[in-house]
């Protein structure tokens, strides 16, 4: 389990963005992902995926 905020190279769906996320905190990753289809339908989740997309950097190895 990683400690940092990045976006891993392996176990990703689209960006990475929601596996980063979960690794960061522990957390299972499709209960993040949930999260994000739950947001994305009631309203920001779409801006906040494309967002932490920009800003969250790759896993370097």
């Amino acid at each position: 389990m990683s400690r940092q905020l990045a976006r891993p190279r392996n176990g990703k769906w689209i960006a990475g963005v929601c596996a980063g996320l979960a690794d960061r905190f522990g957390l299972p990753r499709f209960l993040v992902r949930l999260g994000f289809v739950i947001f994305g339908i009631v309203g920001v989740g779409e801006l906040v995926y494309i967002g932490l997309w920009i800003l969250m950097p790759k896993v370097d190895s």
